[in-house]
């Protein structure tokens, strides 16, 4: 599961859950969830839709929907459990658990270090997405520590294999990134190139939107 859902060796059940998580359909999202946890005949697919059980939980957790950040915790440590330390599946709960780390438990270099996991396997194993996720959120830290020319080549980065890859739904987030670690008018610019996009798309992924929405008269 490479987490997108859009390359043609996803799952189809994954696939259901990415599209339904990136329009905030929370109700299909679990009811998609369970039909994958039930097909799951061994410890590998147990450990991958454990993966599942605890990203979707971060992310409700994330976006308000409801506080389930234990259940987050616990899935992502049981997927550990059940997945080999060979598994291919090893590199997207790396980078799952970095963002539980940063976002919401606050721990910037614990995350820096499950993103670099993730983003060596993701290196030796071709997966071009998971790469463009890795790049971007070690420039997010970047660019909290003020580094500013590693994070403008990591959003860079992120950008270019997003597009390259035809990743529409990852590429207005990717300009929005950008353009918090570019000068004006270049930040300008990206940001109303992500803001067509993110319309083009019909407001997809939903998360995008509070970053676009118009700021209160004086």
């Amino acid at each position: 599961m490479s987490g997108s859902g859009t390359t043609d060796a996803d799952d189809p059940l994954q696939t259901a859950v990415w599209r339904l998580r990136s329009r905030g359909c929370w109700a299909e999202a679990e009811d998609a969830l369970r039909a994958a946890e039930a097909v799951a005949q061994d410890d590998e697919e147990r450990g991958a839709a454990a993966c599942e059980r605890g990203y979707l939980a971060y992310a409700a957790t994330l976006h308000g929907v409801r506080d389930r950040a234990d259940e987050a915790r616990a899935a992502l440590g049981r997927s550990a459990a059940l997945l080999g330390p060979s598994s291919p599946r090893r590199a997207l709960l790396d980078f799952r658990r970095g963002l539980l780390a940063q976002y919401l438990a606050d721990a910037p270099q614990a995350a820096r270090a499950a993103y670099r996991r993730a983003h060596a396997a993701a290196t030796a194993q071709g997966d071009t997405l998971l790469l463009a996720f890795t790049w971007r959120h070690l420039a997010g830290l970047a660019l909290r520590e003020g580094e500013l020319a590693e994070a403008r080549h990591g959003f860079a980065e992120s950008l270019r294999l997003r597009e390259e890859l035809g990743y529409l739904v990852g590429t207005a987030p990717a300009l929005a990134a950008l353009a918090d670690a570019e000068p004006e008018p270049e930040a300008s610019r990206l940001r109303a190139e992500a803001q067509r996009l993110f319309r083009l798309l019909g407001g997809v992924p939903t998360w995008l939107a509070t970053q676009f929405a118009p700021h209160p008269a004086a």
